[in-house]
C-alpha cells in the first residue's frame, strides 16, 4: 500500500513540474527595449504600438578609450594644473613688476592722440574679453571648486554656486565665440611676422629694465613680436577651446564617447595655455607698459606711446599725412 502512494504521489508530481520543464526550453520573448512602429496621431502625442516579430538584444556599447580615460582620471591633477598656472602666472608677473619696474615712456606722455582703433574694434575686445574672464573664472570652479571650495562649503550652499557656475559658464560661450571669430578675421592681417620681429624679441621688447636691455626700444609695426604670439595663440587655442567646448554643450555632435573624451581633454588644455597668457595680456596692458590700456578705452594712444613702442607704425601714418 505504501508503495502504490509513492508512485501516485510521483506521478502527480510529474505532471505539474512539466509546464516548469517546457518553461526552460521556451524562446525569449520580445523585450521592451527592441523598435517599435511610432504611430502619429493627429492633434495627440505619438503612440508607440506594435511588438517585433522576433526578440532581439540591444547592440553593445562600443569600447572606449583607455588612454582617454587614463588622461582625465585624476581630476585633481587637472585642478592644480589650472589652479597654479592662471594664480602662479598672476603671482610671477606680481613679483616681475616689483622687481624690475613699469616700462615707462622715456619721453613722458605728449598729450597728442593717435587713432589706433576703431571703436567697432574695440567694442568687439571687450565682448570677447569680458566673457573669457568670466570663462576662467567659472572653468576654475567647475574643474578645481570640489577640491578647493566644496570642503569649506554646506551641501545646499555648494549646490547653488556651481549649479549657476555652469550656467553662466555656458552662457558666457556665446559672446566670446562672436568675439573671437570677429577679431581673429578682422586683425589677421595685421599681425603677420615681419622682419623687425626677431630684433624685438632679442631684446625682449626693450621691457627689461637692467643690463643690457635697459633702454632699448626695438622696431615694431603695428603689432610688436610679443603681441602677435598672443594674438596667434588666441586664434590657434581659441578655435579648439570653441570647437571642443560646442561637443561638450551638445554631445550629440560627436557619435562617440571617446569623442566627448577627446573633446575634454582639448578643452582643458585649451584653458591651461589661454588662462596663463590671458593674465599676460593683462598685465602688459595694465601695469607694465605705461600709456597701453589708453588704447582698448578709447581707440587712442599718445603720440610718444606709438613712437616709442610702435615706430615702424608710426612713421608709416606720418608718410601717410
Amino acid at each position: 500500500m505504501k508503495s502504490l502512494n509513492a508512485f501516485i504521489s510521483g506521478a502527480v508530481a510529474l505532471v505539474f513540474s512539466l509546464p516548469l520543464l517546457a518553461a526552460d526550453t521556451l524562446t525569449p520573448e520580445p523585450q521592451q527595449w527592441q523598435p517599435i512602429q511610432e504611430v502619429a496621431i493627429q492633434g495627440d502625442i505619438p503612440e508607440l504600438r506594435g511588438m517585433p516579430q522576433q526578440a532581439q538584444f540591444p547592440d553593445a556599447l562600443p569600447p572606449v578609450n583607455q588612454g582617454y580615460l587614463d588622461t582625465l582620471a585624476p581630476a585633481s591633477w587637472w585642478a592644480d594644473l589650472l589652479s597654479y598656472s592662471f594664480f602662479g602666472m598672476i603671482v610671477l608677473l606680481a613679483l616681475f613688476v616689483a622687481i624690475n619696474g613699469k616700462a615707462k615712456l622715456s619721453q613722458g606722455f605728449s598729450g597728442k592722440k593717435v587713432d589706433r582703433w576703431s571703436g567697432m574694434d574695440v567694442l568687439v575686445h571687450w565682448v570677447g574679453a569680458i566673457a573669457c574672464l568670466l570663462l576662467i573664472i567659472t572653468g576654475l570652479i567647475m574643474v578645481a571648486g570640489r577640491f578647493w571650495l566644496e570642503p569649506n562649503m554646506g551641501a545646499s550652499h555648494w549646490t547653488g554656486f556651481i549649479g549657476t557656475s555652469v550656467a553662466l559658464h555656458d552662457l558666457m560661450a556665446f559672446p566670446f565665440i562672436l568675439g573671437w571669430a570677429v577679431m581673429v578675421v578682422k586683425w589677421a592681417g595685421k599681425q603677420l611676422p615681419e622682419a623687425c620681429d626677431i630684433g624685438w624679441l632679442k631684446v625682449v621688447g626693450g621691457y627689461l629694465n637692467f643690463g643690457p636691455f635697459k633702454g632699448k626700444h626695438p622696431d615694431a609695426g603695428f603689432a610688436n613680436a610679443g603681441e602677435k604670439l598672443w594674438f596667434w595663440c588666441f586664434a590657434l587655442f581659441g578655435a579648439l577651446m570653441v570647437g571642443s567646448g560646442l561637443v561638450l554643450m551638445f554631445p550629440s555632435l560627436v557619435a562617440t564617447k571617446d569623442g566627448a573624451n577627446l573633446a575634454l581633454i582639448l578643452h582643458l588644455v585649451s584653458a591651461f595655455v589661454l588662462g596663463a597668457f590671458t593674465v599676460v595680456h593683462i598685465y602688459m596692458a595694465t601695469v607694465i607698459s605705461e600709456g597701453g590700456m589708453e588704447c582698448m578705452l578709447s581707440g587712442k594712444c599718445d603720440e610718444n606711446w606709438a613712437k616709442q613702442h610702435h615706430n615702424l607704425w608710426y612713421k608709416s601714418l606720418s608718410k601717410g599725412k
